[in-house]
Order: structure tokens, then C-alpha cells, then sequence
């Protein structure tokens, strides 16, 4: 009879741990979010790591038609998208076909989702509550 679990403490301890692991659950998701997408130190397309000031050789300054950031052969991939979306384009790379097209297509579709929940009301909810746990 000594060994008699007291079922309130059993169940307030359940609730507990349950709750802890809601709240892991909660931090990695918000780390999940800036670690993978929001990272100053790789480049948003392909990953590979670049300098954040990164500097385009010709004029010095960043490519400001190239909203995101990129290495260097990533943004001279946007731009030639960019200009293919307007009937122009480089004809000697003959490999930025349609699928091509489509893949840039998705990608920024894609980026356009992830800001979208970055702003959507239950981002921002969970944001505010991790906020009053610290």
C-alpha cells in the first residue's frame, strides 16, 4: 500500500508534461521559420552560404532588381526570369526552358506563402504567447 500513486498528483503531472511538450513544439516551429527561411547568411534559393552585403562585381551595389537574397548565379538566374517573363532573356541559355519557368514560378509562389503565414493571426498569436512564457 505504500507504493499508492495519488492520481490528482499522477494527472497534474501528465498535464504538465503535456504542456512542456506543446511548448517545445511551439519554440521549434518559430525556429523552423527564421532558422530555414529567414537565414542573413545563405542564399534563399539554393541554400549555398554568401556574404549578407553581398555585392554585385559591375556596379558595387546589390542587384536591386532581385528582391530577395541571392548568390550571384541566383540572382542572374532571377533576372534572366524576370526578362523572360517579358519576351526577353538570354537566348544562349537555352536550358531556362518552360520547366525552367515553372520552377522559378513555385518557388516565388512559394515565398509568397511563407510571408503570408509569417502575417497571418495565428503566427502572430503563437509569436505573442512564447513572448509572455519568457
Amino acid at each position: 500500500m505504500a507504493e499508492i500513486i495519488q492520481l490528482d498528483d499522477k494527472l497534474q503531472h501528465d498535464k504538465e508534461k503535456k504542456a512542456e511538450i506543446i511548448r517545445k513544439r511551439k519554440i521549434l516551429a518559430v525556429q523552423k521559420v527564421f532558422q530555414c527561411t529567414h537565414c542573413a547568411f545563405k542564399c534563399e534559393k539554393c541554400g549555398i552560404q554568401i556574404d549578407p552585403d553581398i555585392q554585385s562585381k559591375e556596379s558595387g551595389t546589390r542587384d536591386l532588381r532581385a528582391p530577395y537574397r541571392f548568390c550571384e548565379g541566383c540572382s542572374e538566374e532571377y533576372v534572366d526570369y524576370i526578362n523572360r517573363l517579358t519576351g526577353k532573356g538570354d537566348p544562349e541559355c537555352y536550358w531556362h526552358n518552360e520547366a525552367w519557368l515553372e520552377v522559378w514560378k513555385k518557388w516565388i509562389d512559394y515565398q509568397g506563402v511563407i510571408d503570408r503565414y509569417l502575417k497571418s493571426k495565428e503566427f502572430m498569436k503563437l509569436l505573442q504567447e512564447l513572448k509572455e512564457t519568457r
